[in-house]
C-alpha cells in the first residue's frame, strides 16, 4: 500500500505493507533512528513519536493508521525552539540523558507543555506514565518540567509562571 503523511513538517509518501510498524518505517525507509526498538510492546517509550499531537509508541502503530497523519520524531523536534527550552530546563534540573528514553521524555514534555504551561505534579507524572525511565528520578523529571515551563513562558511572554 502507498501512504502519504506529514513527517517532521514535510509531505512524504511511502510504499509498505499495511501491517508494518511505524517504528520500522521511520527507521528503514527514512533512516530516522531516534525512535528505538525497546520492548516492542508499547510500554517502555523508547520508540516514542508525536502522532497527531499525542505521544505514542511507534512500535504499536500499524502503517495503515498513519495515512494522512502528522508525525514528529525527535529528529524533527530537535530543530525547534521548544526542544531547546526542554534541553535547558532538563540541564537546570540535572535530568540525566542516557540515550534510551530521551526521545520519550522530551516528546512527553512537549505534548504536555503544548497544552498546559502550568502543569501540576500530577499532570507531569501522568504525562510520563508511558515512559519507563530508569536513568532519572521522578523528582528530577518533575523539576525539569517546571524549569522548562518557566523558560518557555519567558521566551513566549517575557515573564515566568
Amino acid at each position: 500500500m502507498t501512504l502519504g503523511f506529514i513527517l517532521n513538517g514535510e509531505d512524504v509518501v511511502v510504499k509498505t505493507e499495511a501491517d508494518r510498524r511505524l517504528l520500522d518505517i521511520l527507521r528503514n525507509h527514512f533512516k530516522l533512528l531516534g525512535a528505538k526498538p525497546g520492548c516492542l510492546s508499547g510500554v517502555c517509550g523508547a520508540c516514542a513519536v508525536i502522532l497527531n499531537g499525542k505521544v505514542v509508541s511507534s512500535c504499536m502503530i500499524p502503517a495503515f493508521r498513519i495515512r494522512g497523519s502528522e508525525i514528529i520524531t525527535i529528529e524533527g523536534f530537535s530543530q525547534t525552539n521548544e526542544y531547546q527550552d526542554i534541553q535547558e530546563g532538563f540541564s537546570r534540573a540535572g535530568v540525566e540523558n542516557c540515550g534510551y528514553c530521551d526521545s520519550g521524555k522530551i516528546l512527553a514534555v512537549e505534548t504536555l507543555l503544548d497544552k498546559n504551561l502550568r502543569p501540576t505534579r500530577e499532570d507531569i507524572l501522568e504525562a510520563f506514565s508511558g515512559i519507563k525511565c530508569r536513568c532519572t528520578e521522578p523528582d528530577s523529571l518533575i523539576a525539569g518540567v517546571f524549569a522548562t515551563a518557566e523558560i518557555r513562558q519567558r521566551r513566549l511572554y517575557g515573564r515566568s509562571a
